[in-house]
């Protein structure tokens, strides 16, 4: 199995730079710190799914040249990992085709609350050029699903100041963490019992918020989980591509737009 992950925004809700607090602590100079708000692709083998979206999100498919989905799963409603969802709708136009959408209760909640008007279910045909038409199924932490033939367990994520979960793909190829402030036991020991190649963790400031970990703390994490490999994205501008980079262990690498990873 061949397996692409592509980070679409390495960014944290206000993007670098911010309209507030422009480059903050970034190096304008540096290419690698200018970033979308969060958004991860993933192609396990020609299953498409999309984990967030964006709202950035239109520029983000046109940047990488993704044109189709199978899914789009969500970690939270918060508006950066969110709010680009109508722009799906020409996905719905390119495929001719309802796309599934996949979240916790609070989440799908959230979500048809906002934005109903793009919500649809699988028995009923609509005109998908004029009409947006995703199709909700809620999911439960640590209850298993498939997508074709990828597995994905949603995982507990504690602390945020919204209900969060991550996503563990075909048992051990890759964990994607949302935000979170601290990690449940059962989260830890689920990752640990698994030979996880690929971690993908948030890193929205280096000394942390009520709400999100610092980075001691998620290297703590990544200690106790031993990925292969690490890679630190929702980075907001106190985040300094280069300055995170020399912080961090040779297997954890800072995120960037558009990075690509072959697994």
């Amino acid at each position: 199995m061949s397996t692409k992950v592509i980070i679409m925004g390495a960014g944290a809700a206000s993007g670098v730079p911010s309209l507030s607090n422009g480059w903050g602590f970034c190096d304008a100079s540096n290419p690698k710190n200018i970033r979308h708000r969060i958004g991860t692709y993933y192609n396990f083998d020609g299953t498409e799914i999309l984990v967030d979206t964006s709202p950035d999100l239109r520029q983000q498919l046109l940047d990488n040249q993704i044109n189709r989905l199978d899914a789009v799963l969500y970690t939270h409603a918060h508006a950066d990992h969110l709010h680009g969802i109508d722009d799906l709708r020409e996905i719905n136009r390119i495929n001719l085709s309802n796309l599934d959408i996949y979240a916790t209760d609070k989440t799908l909640k959230d979500i048809k609350t906002r934005f109903s008007y793009l919500i649809t279910d699988s028995q009923t045909i609509k005109d998908v050029i004029s009409s947006p038409c995703l199709v909700a199924h809620k999911i439960k932490c640590n209850h298993e699903f498939f997508i074709h033939d990828v597995k994905i367990t949603p995982l507990k994520l504690c602390g945020h100041n919204v209900p969060s979960n991550g996503y563990l793909f075909n048992d051990g190829e890759v964990a994607h963490i949302a935000d979170f402030k601290w990690l449940p036991s059962s989260t830890i020991k689920l990752l640990q019992s698994k030979k996880i190649k690929l971690l993908i963790m948030p890193l929205t400031t280096p000394n942390g918020t009520r709400y999100h970990a610092s980075l001691e703390e998620v290297l703590q994490y990544i200690d106790m989980i031993k990925p292969q490999k690490t890679i630190l994205n929702h980075m907001a501008s106190e985040c300094d591509y280069q300055i995170v980079d020399l912080r961090t262990p040779k297997n954890v690498f800072p995120a960037y737009d558009c990075m690509q990873l072959d697994l």
